[in-house]
């Protein structure tokens, strides 16, 4: 793997394992597939897809007149732009101030999108994508979910037409697959990152998100299989740990759970988590 690669694939592992601590692997949702960006919702509708429309119209609602004028400017600047380069540029501004000014990460991801598929660039892709990607597997709204992943799904599979042989970004396309149902087929995203596991049984990245798929489809012993492989490979993976701790405390086995809690809760550092974790093993006792 070169450097680049290494250094975003850490990246990516750190921003889920913060958000895995308070967010659980719940079964997938029965609720229809998001038809992508774009398609109209019918107002006040409970089953409509979410839409990148109706989310940022949405959120405009609770803006101040300030902040909604600073957004109309910069999305017209973006029509009226004839230059890419013009275009990159206001994207990004929308991205940071939606993320940065207006505490809306989601849509701060879909123009932090938006950008780097102009730009063409592998690196911006694949970090737009695992915002996309973080914040999908940390919801448990099937609606959000699909629109989460199929903004990531497109970026992935843009970051793969410029590097076909990137395995992390196979294994996180396929987790995309995994946390929504953006496919009718759950064994997609399964498939997606066992080709990758299959030809490198090495690559705990892939065991990990094998096991995490394993939890959300209630296959138990095959997810603890699976983390037991990542944590002796990988003693300081917390995602894995956490996880694996999870999973035996589902199997109600509360020596196993506590065990593993407790090993986590003498890793972190987060106050927060580390009080959380506490509360679990006290709960266990």
């Amino acid at each position: 793997m070169i450097k680049q690669q290494a250094i975003l694939l850490a990246g990516g592992i750190i921003l889920l394992v913060g958000l895995f601590f308070f967010a659980k692997t719940t079964g997938p949702s029965t609720e229809p597939a998001d038809s992508g960006p774009g398609m109209q919702a019918s107002p006040g509708s409970a089953s409509a897809p979410l839409t990148t429309e109706s989310i940022i119209d949405a959120a405009k609602q609770h803006l101040s007149d300030a902040q909604h004028s600073a957004v109309i400017q910069l999305e017209q600047s973006v029509v009226r732009g004839d230059v890419k380069d013009q275009k990159i540029r206001i994207y990004r501004q929308l991205s940071d101030y939606w993320r940065d000014s207006l505490n809306e990460p989601e849509i701060g991801a879909y123009y932090a999108g938006e950008s780097a598929k102009l730009e063409k660039s592998e690196k911006n892709l694949t970090f737009a994508a695992r915002l996309f990607l973080g914040k999908l597997m940390a919801t448990e709204d099937a609606g959000m979910q699909n629109w989460l992943a199929t903004n990531a799904k497109s970026l992935y599979e843009e970051a793969l037409k410029l590097n076909p042989v990137n395995d992390s970004l196979k294994i996180e396309l396929g987790t995309c697959y995994l946390f929504s149902t953006i496919s009718a087929t759950p064994m997609e995203g399964i498939l997606k990152i066992k080709e990758v596991a299959d030809r490198d049984s090495s690559n705990m990245y892939a065991q990990l998100m094998l096991g995490l798929g394993d939890i959300r489809s209630g296959q138990y012993d095959k997810a603890i299989e699976r983390l037991t492989k990542v944590t002796a490979a990988e003693p300081q993976n917390l995602q894995a740990i956490f996880n694996l701790a999870e999973t035996y405390e589902r199997k109600a086995d509360k020596a196993n759970a506590i065990k593993w809690y407790t090993i986590a809760e003498n890793m972190v550092t987060m106050p927060d988590a580390k009080k959380e974790l506490q509360q679990r093993i006290n709960s266990l006792k």
